[in-house]
């Protein structure tokens, strides 16, 4: 038996990387997990490496409310609850600070600020009791 057994989680942000490491690592525990992520062939090949068992991707913009709502009715529909939520995505500006422009701020801003703060906010109607919330920042 895994350490997550019977959980369902949701990690955005989950089609590389940290996210990516961390869904293979829920599943091994027992979780069904649902990843996000913008890429559609980086979600597709995200899936086939955690090996297509427990896991769902749904492409998702974290800066677009509408996205969010749309992953949480997915969620809500096939599970019902979500026990853990682990808000990863975001992007980096690697931009020099003389060079940033007003849209290298919002896209910033608007992944990993904005779409944090509503990630969680909307995810609290189907959070469970004792749920767990993990802000990567």
């Amino acid at each position: 038996m895994g350490k997550l057994d019977g959980k369902v989680a949701l990690i955005t942000g989950g089609s590389d990387g940290i996210g990516l490491a961390t869904a293979q690592h829920f599943v091994a525990e027992g979780a069904y997990v649902f990843i996000t992520g913008r890429r559609k062939e980086l979600l597709d090949a995200a899936v086939k490496k955690i090996g297509k068992k427990n896991v769902t991707a749904i492409q998702s913009d974290a800066s677009k409310l509408d996205q969010i709502d749309k992953v949480y009715e997915i969620i809500k529909k096939e599970k019902g609850k979500l026990d853990i939520l682990f808000a990863n995505a975001a992007i980096v500006g690697n931009v020099p600070l003389a060079l940033i422009t007003e849209k290298h701020f919002d896209d910033i801003f608007n992944v990993n600020v904005k779409g944090v703060l509503f990630t969680v906010q909307k995810a609290l109607p189907i959070l469970n009791d004792g749920a767990s919330i993990i802000l990567n920042a």
